[in-house]
């Protein structure tokens, strides 16, 4: 498939990086777009990393201040002993507090952070001023979760010989069809690094020892939060009604058409689009009250 203009324009979109310190970690951070604008703030997967965002970012819009972080244990950013939803949280805040963007930005987290952007919601909700959950289904262990217990994927890293025998081992967890070549090629070459002796993944394996959120947390939400659930994802329309319900009925839910558990692999355009509609309908909408 041949690589689409507006692909190539996005990953030309100027980007600067920068590093902020939060609890004894280095954490990596980039940014997109005029400081002082309003904020939007991408948080990645599990085992995933900032650049998965980054043919999504400059698309949302030349009118925000965004930034992708690589949470602790991803990415470039450093590790830590063991990990926690709130330490990932408060990771969040502190590369928001500096950027350079106006207050109270929108947080949208995938997967597993989707479950940190929930917790930044429900520990931090002065710093944010919104919170979009993309396929993290709040009742389940994460895909990424099940296929490390079961030895299936995530375990002691491996490291290739080569760097395109390394590419060709590349994959998503779950597995899914539809994903655009394109956007595979270049999440997968940003998922590596090169030991000096070979290449391996970025990721470090213990992220998966964190615990998970529970279905009780969503009530102590207090920023405004929307769903957005892939169609052939993990978000079942039951599992969304569920979510709803402990949201105290106040988060709309929103299907994206064909989509997959990631989104920005095979529908990104679809995903654009319902950020985009979120971000423009909050900065000109009061939060509806909850249900109690």
């Amino acid at each position: 498939m041949e690589t689409p203009e507006w692909f190539r324009d996005a990953l030309a979109t100027p980007c600067s990086t920068y590093e902020v310190e939060s609890g004894g970690a280095r954490i990596a951070v980039r940014a997109w777009g005029p400081e002082d604008a309003p904020g939007v703030v991408l948080v990645h997967g599990g085992a995933a990393h900032s650049r998965w965002w980054d043919h999504i970012a400059p698309m949302l819009g030349a009118e925000y201040r965004i930034i992708a972080v690589d949470l602790s244990g991803h990415g470039d950013s450093g590790r830590r002993p063991a990990y926690e939803l709130s330490c990932w949280a408060r990771e969040v805040v502190d590369a928001v507090a500096a950027a350079r963007m106006a207050p109270r930005p929108v947080v949208v987290g995938h997967s597993m952070g989707g479950w940190v952007a929930l917790t930044v919601g429900a520990e931090h909700d002065g710093a944010v001023g919104g919170v979009v959950v993309i396929d993290s289904p709040v009742r389940e262990r994460s895909p990424e979760e099940v296929a490390a217990a079961s030895r299936r994927a995530f375990g002691p890293l491996r490291t290739y010989a080569d760097r395109e025998g390394a590419l060709a081992r590349f994959h998503t967890v779950p597995e899914q069809e539809g994903n655009l070549p394109f956007v595979m090629r270049h999440v997968a070459a940003c998922s590596l690094r090169d030991t000096g002796r070979g290449w391996t993944w970025k990721f470090d394996p213990a992220i998966f020892a964190q615990s998970r959120p529970r279905p009780e947390m969503l009530g102590r939400v207090v920023s405004r939060v929307a769903l957005l659930r892939a169609e052939r994802g993990l978000v079942t329309p039951e599992i969304g009604a569920q979510m709803y319900e402990l949201l105290g009925r106040a988060a709309p839910v929103i299907e994206l058409p064909l989509a997959g558990h990631h989104p920005m692999l095979d529908q990104p355009l679809s995903l654009i689009t319902a950020i985009r509609t979120l971000c423009a309908d909050w900065e000109h909408s009061a939060p509806r009250l909850r249900c109690v």
